[in-house]
């Protein structure tokens, strides 16, 4: 069971390990900065590029035994 001692050390505790320290960093923060990728205000709308380059991986296995198959004569 907790005792006022053991709940007093267990809050000193959590309220050391939660601060945190303020360092100046050089980057920015906030809202999609943590991708290494532009999202917002592109030429090209990153869905295109995102499904396009999804579509290309799923399609070369198909694509390649397809050639095999035909480069057989079984096709």
């Amino acid at each position: 069971m907790f005792t006022a001692r053991n709940l007093i050390r267990l809050t000193a505790k959590r309220s050391f390990a939660s601060t945190m320290k303020t360092q100046g960093v050089h980057f920015k923060d906030g809202v999609y900065t943590n991708i290494p990728f532009k999202v917002h205000n592109r030429k090209i709308p990153y869905a295109i590029v995102h499904f396009s380059y999804f579509l290309v991986g799923f399609a070369v296995p198909f694509i390649a035994s397809y050639v095999q198959l035909k480069r057989s004569g079984a096709f």
